[in-house]
């Protein structure tokens, strides 16, 4: 019997968790890791006591034709890494690994090309968070060094063509 490498593990429960998302455009699940134990997991959905779109039967950033990594301001949903981090103490955060999976609402195969947005970026860097794994396919993920987003500071790029 072959056991499952633990990142792959971790990566088939964030896997495991997208699947109570209720967006209609993309379901993510994240789970937070230190010293080999879950300290939260997290998916995309409204906040508490709000309608969800799967409720609504709309996204609003569809009906606006958004796309996709675009104008999140306008999406109903907490993001997934969002959800998971606001579960935890910082103190259990600070060291730990995210891992993140995410699936096409629509056709639900796995989609391996995202990355957290610049909102959850900010989060996870407060966090203390120092890596996010996420899963490419049922075997392959990549790591990303959370400490590279503080050296590549793409925000100061952002103030720059808006004028700051």
């Amino acid at each position: 019997m072959t056991r499952r490498d633990k990142t792959n593990y971790y990566l088939d429960i964030a896997e495991t968790v997208c699947k109570r998302s209720t967006c209609l455009r993309r379901k993510f699940g994240a789970i937070v890791v230190k010293n080999d134990e879950i300290i939260s997991t997290g998916y995309n959905g409204a906040p508490r006591g709000r309608a969800n779109c799967v409720d609504l039967d709309y996204c609003y950033r569809t009906r606006m034709n958004v796309p996709r990594g675009q104008r999140y301001e306008l999406c109903r949903s907490v993001h997934a890494e969002a959800n998971a981090i606001i579960s935890a103490s910082r103190a259990d955060l600070m060291g730990a690994t995210l891992y993140l999976a995410c699936h096409d609402a629509q056709t639900d195969t796995l989609d391996g090309a995202v990355e957290p947005c610049s909102m959850c970026k900010r989060l996870i860097l407060n966090a203390g968070i120092e890596k996010v794994v996420i899963r490419q396919d049922a075997e392959h993920h990549f790591e990303i060094d959370t400490a590279a987003w503080i050296e590549d500071d793409d925000s100061l790029a952002e103030d720059i063509t808006k004028g700051y």
